[in-house]
């Protein structure tokens, strides 16, 4: 009953078309997945995963994107999902990369906390999160001229988002792989192979945040040592029983990192990134209790890090909470 309208993307695993379900008239997504056994096999836990949001969340109060139905088609595991809008990495591509208001993110980050709390309180990591993997539900904007920029600027109509792509979704008691996330997403304690629990997806979601704050990527690196001397120059130095715990020994030097601050790595990394709170862009208290926020959020030891329940307590959402009162 299903006939494809358009392509919505394309990744590795296959693509996600868009389509008219002719059974309701409605449209909805189509993730089809290559025949090949890995995909396959990381289609059929991302289904189930899928089938114990749904029941865990009958009542759609967390934004996990909802499968609708799911089917093997010739080898290819088809997923469908409710059709939503554009992820928030390609509204901000398409805006120029204009990065959000602190307001927008306040709103966004509560709904995205939320959702990945309801999958820690369920026994579940999401391990990839990233601004491609945060979709609007729905991405109509207004145009209005912003003359600070001197251009033109768009504004969501609505910021309702979801979290998406559930594929290397992994429970508590599930083989933990060595490697997880997208590179930039990537906490210290993946890169030094010292094991990872949920902690890793409240790193990325810092990661997230200072993108949506910023418009660009902070750690815009392809190596994963010069990732960690990034986050050094931004967070500090990696404390030693991290350094002396981990099995990368290719990374250290006398219990430092092994890095030359003078060679054309280190001058990259100097020019590209800079102490965390030189970020701000203003200095008044909301922006003072987001980076408050963000410094807890990335910070090295994932048994000090702050949990995603602490989060969304923190006092950076209290403008949130006197609005819904």
């Amino acid at each position: 009953p299903y006939e494809i309208v358009g392509t919505l993307g394309e990744g590795a695993f296959g693509k996600v078309v868009e389509c008219l379900n002719h059974s309701n008239n409605e449209k909805m997504a189509l993730k089809i997945i290559k025949n090949i056994e890995r995909y396959r096999e990381a289609a059929m836990s991302e289904v189930d995963v899928l089938e114990r949001i749904n029941s865990l969340d009958e009542e759609k109060r967390f934004a996990c994107v909802r499968m609708l139905d799911w089917f093997d088609h010739h080898g290819h595991i088809c997923i469908v999902f409710e059709l939503l809008g554009l992820s928030t990495y390609d509204f901000l591509k398409e805006n120029g990369f204009m990065p959000f208001s602190l307001t927008q993110i306040r709103c966004m980050a509560d709904q995205i906390f939320r959702a990945v709390h309801f999958l820690h309180r369920n026994k579940l990591t999401h391990t990839d999160l990233k601004p491609e993997n945060i979709l609007f539900v729905d991405s109509n904007y207004n145009i209005k001229y912003n003359s600070k920029m001197k251009r033109d600027e768009r504004t969501l109509k609505r910021l309702d988002v979801k979290v998406v792509d559930f594929g290397n979704a992994t429970y508590d008691h599930e083989h933990h792989t060595s490697l997880v996330s997208t590179r930039h997403y990537r906490a210290p304690e993946v890169i030094l192979e010292l094991g990872w629990n949920q902690a890793c997806d409240v790193w990325s979601l810092g990661c997230i945040l200072i993108e949506f704050y910023l418009g660009l990527t902070l750690f815009q690196t392809h190596d994963s040592k010069e990732h960690l001397a990034m986050m050094e120059r931004v967070l500090g130095p990696i404390p030693a029983h991290l350094l002396q715990k981990t099995r990368k020994r290719r990374y250290v030097h006398h219990d430092k990192l092994d890095w030359d601050e003078h060679s054309s790595a280190g001058r990259y990394v100097r020019k590209h990134c800079k102490p965390l709170k030189q970020y701000m862009s203003c200095k008044t208290p909301e922006h003072e209790l987001l980076f408050d926020l963000l410094q807890k959020m990335m910070e090295y030891d994932s048994s000090k890090r702050i949990t995603l329940e602490q989060a969304i307590g923190h006092p950076f959402f209290n403008l949130l909470r006197k609005e819904r009162k």
